[in-house]
């Protein structure tokens, strides 16, 4: 991360000629053309907080500076843009994710209008509407923007984008001053170097013996799916076999191998859930194979089954309480289900604690990507509300040590690549007739 003397020189130097260019830009005074999004984009790419030099009345060069710093200081992906009251808001948040292509948390403050949209692996949809909803009424900008900011920084799940702290933008700044800034940082920040250092490989040691515990669970799914393929009675040229059941064959094995293949090269726990995507493919492409020879219809591509995904795809979704906890839908296979209907309980797949053989739900926070491999699309939080497992992935900082677990997590750079539905926001009176956002869950009210 930037130190607080590098961001100031940065901004001292990079702020005033945007703002300069910008000006010149304009033409003649008073006129005001609409705010790129590509550039406002660029500069959250390198900074958290962007003020457009015609709505510099609403917030100052000292107010978004210490914004900034206060974000870059808690290390979370929260971006914030004040646009001119004039800014078209057709999509604005939506387009304004897609330029910036990074994972986050987004506010953005249109005249005196306000609204904001987030990735759902950073903050739920109604993390999004209420925390927008609680600044509708907020006084100046000044003081609304560091209300979102603070409220957001206590929730958001994430870190910073790596881009804040590689120097970004510094294109243009004087090399020489830089340098000398650089020598008065280094002699002052020996110390903070030495316990970032020391803090960082504390880091990587708790994540390999994450990975390392959670390397057991996988493979013993990688071999409970190699036995499968080995039980099956299956040959490409045996009687009856087409192109479509030896497509399903090849599909099963090509998402073994994957599995194995992604699991030697996993250097982290959310690099687990690559290695149970593939699984639970590979599982899916077994059932379809079995239908296709049995003569019966295709199943629906449903989920694993919740108690242990090495059961297979689930059957149906049914009604489950567990010991303490709150009911909730949650997909099972045909066994479980049959259980469940005779008053037994399920078969949970457990894993190995400090407490002894738990299920994996109350096993520490390692099992979240494993999980969202299997249960991803939005359908994990649901499962495990009220579990130990659901609350530590609520937590800001679980997605800074594992990963969201089923998507990217804050900061990552998708560029383009997302879910427009998985991008939610207010759906109430911060921009009004929905003309600030648009595309799924990227805020009705943008």
């Amino acid at each position: 991360m930037r130190t607080p003397l590098f961001r100031g020189l940065m901004r001292s130097l990079i702020v005033p000629a945007a703002a300069a260019l910008a000006v010149l830009m304009a033409g003649a005074p008073g006129a005001h053309a609409a705010t790129d999004l590509s550039q406002v984009a660029e500069a959250l790419r390198d900074g958290p907080v962007y003020v457009d030099p015609a709505a510099s009345d609403q917030l100052s060069s000292a107010d978004a500076e210490a914004l900034a710093d206060k974000i870059e200081d808690a290390d979370k992906p929260v971006f914030v843009a004040v646009l001119p009251a004039d800014q078209p808001t057709q999509n604005l948040l939506l387009n304004l994710r897609t330029e910036t292509g990074i994972t986050g948390l987004y506010g953005v403050r249109v005249g005196d209008r306000f609204d904001a949209a987030a990735d759902a692996s950073v903050m739920s949809r109604q993390s999004v509407d209420n925390l927008a909803a609680s600044v509708q009424s907020a006084g100046d900008p000044k003081a609304q923007l560091n209300d979102f900011v603070d409220s957001a920084l206590r929730n958001v799940r994430g870190t910073a984008p790596a881009s804040w702290s590689d120097g970004g933008g510094g294109a243009g700044a004087d090399v020489s001053g830089l340098i000398a800034v650089g020598a008065v940082v280094l002699a002052g920040g020996a110390g903070a170097y030495a316990l970032v250092r020391r803090n960082r490989k504390r880091h990587e040691a708790e994540q390999r013996a994450a990975l390392e515990k959670l390397r057991v669970v996988v493979d013993e799914d990688i071999t409970a799916f190699g036995e499968e393929l080995d039980r099956l009675d299956f040959h490409p040229a045996e009687p009856g076999a087409d192109d479509a059941t030896r497509a399903d064959y090849e599909r099963a094995l090509d998402s073994y191998d994957q599995a194995k293949r992604l699991m030697d090269s996993a250097r982290r726990p959310e690099d687990v859930k690559a290695v149970t995507q593939a699984l639970d493919d590979g599982r899916f492409s077994l059932t379809e194979l079995a239908a296709r020879r049995e003569h019966r219809p295709l199943p629906e591509r449903r989920p694993p089954c919740f108690f242990d995904p090495r059961h297979g795809p689930s059957v149906a979704d049914e009604t489950w309480t567990p010991p303490g906890g709150t009911s909730r839908e949650v997909p099972v296979c045909a066994a479980d289900r049959t259980r469940l209907s005779e008053g037994r309980d399920p078969v949970i797949r457990e894993v190995d604690t400090e407490q002894g053989r738990r299920p994996y739900w109350e096993a520490g926070p390692a099992y979240g990507p494993w999980a969202g491999g299997y249960f991803g699309g939005g359908l994990l939080p649901g499962l495990l509300v009220g579990t130990l497992l659901g609350s530590m992935m609520a937590t800001p900082s679980y997605a800074a040590d594992y990963g969201a677990g089923y998507g990217y997590e804050g900061g990552d750079v998708s560029g383009a690549d997302f879910d427009s539905g998985d991008f939610g926001g207010f759906d109430g009176g911060g921009f009004g007739g929905g003309d600030f956002g648009g595309g799924g869950d990227f805020g009705g009210g943008f």
